[in-house]
């Protein structure tokens, strides 16, 4: 299939989507507690409004499936899905640390085939399609982009605010670096060759924080799957990542990992 027209559409909305949020970001904002306890700020809510009124207005068949909306399951009806987390790393947001992203993908029959991480702060968006490689435009300059070759010396992508101990495996998969990062961000970094792994093992995402990192990543050469090493599924009713992900640059160091 040709997602080139949905993956202007998001590209889109995305950009849209950013300029808004550094408005916000610059200019001031509201911080709320959802009922987890997390936090959203009148950012998200308006970056989500975007999002979902230019991916709809395009394609009003799909489903759609977004963090700050009541997800009320007509969603897994249909074969298309947009998977939306309008501002990803808003605990960085609100920190003020720039390392906050757009999450924005299209779901067909639970595989992700588009995907777009925009970075507003940094004014880079990486995005993928299925088969056509991976790239990053950065100030207006794009460029096709490929994980590392590395297999020895890993640098780690690790967040900034739920950091664990990784020395139960860090001696086996030779990590040299801790790359403290926010959002998909670190999945972006990996993508274009700056960082090999970042490894989530608890519960603790959902469908909306994964799923443009999935297809980045594997058309820019890398591989993501379950902590458990199984492919990961979208568009599914329970929309938990139950059994974490691992996103690596090569099969190597998957092996490693499970070993580990």
């Amino acid at each position: 299939m040709d997602f080139s027209q949905q993956l202007m559409v998001a590209l889109k909305a995305a950009k849209k989507a950013s300029k808004k949020i550094l408005e916000y970001y610059y200019k001031g904002f509201n911080v709320k507690f959802k009922a987890d306890k997390s936090e959203v700020t009148s950012a998200d809510l308006a970056s989500e409004k975007i999002i979902k009124e230019t991916l709809t207005k395009a394609y009003p068949d799909y489903g759609m499936l977004s963090e700050e909306s009541v997800d009320d399951k007509t969603r897994l009806e249909k074969d298309f899905c947009w998977i939306v987390d309008p501002l990803d790393g808003t605990r960085d947001f609100v920190s003020k640390t720039g390392n906050f992203a757009v999450n924005i993908a299209l779901a067909y029959k639970h595989e992700i085939v588009l995907g777009v991480i925009a970075v507003p702060s940094k004014d880079i968006i990486y995005y993928a399609t299925k088969g056509n490689g991976a790239y990053k435009i950065e100030n207006g300059k794009e460029t096709r982009i490929h994980v590392s070759n590395k297999k020895e010396e890993i640098r780690l992508a690790i967040s900034q605010f739920f950091f664990k101990n990784v020395d139960k495996y860090s001696q086996d998969l030779n990590i040299i670096e801790l790359i403290p990062m926010g959002s998909s961000y670190k999945a972006g970094l990996i993508a274009e060759g700056k960082a090999e792994l970042c490894i989530k093992e608890d519960h603790h995402t959902k469908e909306w924080d994964t799923a443009p990192s999935d297809i980045i990543i594997k058309e820019a050469g890398g591989i993501m799957k379950t902590a458990y090493g199984k492919d990961m599924s979208y568009n599914k009713n329970d929309v938990i990542n139950h059994d974490g992900f691992i996103i690596t640059n090569c099969l190597e160091t998957l092996n490693k990992y499970k070993k580990s």
